[in-house]
């Protein structure tokens, strides 16, 4: 048993970040490693148009070397119908994702500028993948931008909160809130994650939040004290957004896995994550990126008073 659900977005989240091409078998071994530290949520890749983010070009082939594991899900984004059929496609063959997500912009500039689309047409191509899914696989609904857009400044709690129902409504049960360019304070995440879990009781919140000005450890605090169980991570912090598509400016990666996982331990709370072999994983993230990576844990060590 644990007490918190981690899903590791190095592999997809982490990657569209880069530049560069990491070769399919090093994904692989990488999306492995992590399954076996006891992560039973994986994002895995994304079914994305190639020539957009060429990093995600060997869905598929990746997918069809990941060997199922009993308990757990291995993600993929889809950004409209023609993703789902990919996905279902693989499916139908005995391999693919068994978690897709299902991409929103809580802001229309950001909607614009990262899925070429308005808000409402994006909610009219939610619908269709959520129907062409068809049940098969878990969905995850993701709202981007969630507490703060960079382009136009604040958001509107009452927006997002229609943006869950709208989720709920299409049968999409897991729903991601975004803080895309780390703008959230834990006044925010407090507020926010408090009205979702007091409105919608059968929506399962995530938090998926971003480092941009060091205060993903401590907005991962506040959603966890308002009660939230599932977070997002990335080892070493990478990722952010597609490495064509700029916005926030600097930094702009994920909340650091292993930084995040030991806080957590440090607190006695429960990951189910092997501490034993979480810097080993960090550091051969690190060495397939051929750089030093955002992590203060795999800098300093583990907490020496953990255990």
């Amino acid at each position: 048993m644990t007490d918190v659900i981690l899903c590791e977005c190095f592999a997809r989240d982490g990657l569209q970040h880069e530049p560069d091409f990491l070769p399919t078998a090093d994904k692989q071994r990488l999306i492995e490693r992590f399954a076996s530290l006891g992560f039973s949520r994986v994002e895995a890749t994304s079914y994305s148009n190639p020539a957009v983010v060429p990093q995600f070009a060997d869905a598929s082939a990746l997918l069809a070397g990941l060997p199922r594991r009993d308990g757990v899900f291995y993600k993929a984004t889809c950004a409209n119908v023609r993703a789902v059929q990919r996905a279902l496609a693989d499916a139908d063959a005995g391999f693919g994702a068994n978690e897709i997500s299902l991409l929103v912009s809580a802001s229309e500039s950001h909607s614009q500028r990262n899925l070429k689309r308005s808000r409402a047409e994006q909610w009219l191509n939610i619908a269709d993948m959520a129907r062409a899914a068809d049940g098969r696989f878990r969905l995850i609904g993701t709202i981007s931008v969630a507490f703060g857009c960079p382009f136009e400044g604040r958001v509107d709690e009452a927006s997002v909160l229609r943006d869950v129902a709208a989720f709920a409504e299409r049968g999409v049960r897991f729903v991601t809130l975004g803080d895309t360019t780390g703008v959230a304070t834990p006044a925010s995440v407090r507020s926010l994650f408090g009205k979702v879990l007091a409105e919608f009781p059968d929506i399962v919140p995530i938090a998926h939040f971003h480092d941009t000005r060091a205060t993903g450890l401590v907005n991962y605090v506040a959603a966890l004290e308002a009660g939230v169980r599932y977070y997002d991570c990335a080892f070493g912090g990478v990722g952010g957004h597609p490495a064509k598509v700029r916005y926030g400016g600097g930094h702009t990666g994920n909340v650091s896995t292993e930084d995040w996982v030991g806080l957590l331990e440090s607190m006695g709370v429960k990951t189910g994550i092997d501490l034993a072999g979480l810097l080993d994983v960090a550091a051969e993230c690190e060495a397939a990126l051929g750089r030093e990576l955002h992590s203060r844990v795999l800098r300093s060590g583990l907490n020496p008073l953990l255990g």
